[in-house]
């Protein structure tokens, strides 16, 4: 399997952006490891805490580089941010998986 970018778009402010963010990074571990390079958006967190931006800001961020990826996986969870992404995903022609098992389903063929 050719080497793949992927978005990992998931819910950050609700309930909680640390608890989202451990559970996106952990996806994105398990991406890593069966081949995957992972762009998390949720790691902007500290970059946010560091140099404060305005929300619109990050979207702009975070789509320009859904935009370099090869597909987007979407965590569930309620996320106005991550539906977004994967709309705009979608627009882009770029393929969206719903989960781990059927993005391997998919991508090996």
């Amino acid at each position: 399997m050719k080497i793949k970018y992927i978005y990992v778009a998931g819910p950050y402010t609700k309930p909680d952006p640390v608890q989202n963010t451990n559970k996106v990074i952990r996806y994105a571990d398990m991406l890593r490891e069966i081949g995957y390079i992972p762009f998390v958006p949720h790691l902007t967190l500290l970059w946010h805490f560091l140099c404060p931006h305005e929300v619109d800001y990050w979207y702009e961020y975070d789509l320009a580089w859904l935009e370099k990826c090869d597909c987007l996986l979407r965590v569930k969870g309620e996320s106005f941010g991550a539906d977004a992404e994967v709309e705009y995903a979608k627009k882009k022609g770029i393929p969206v998986y719903y989960s781990v098992r059927e993005l391997i389903k998919n991508e090996s063929h």
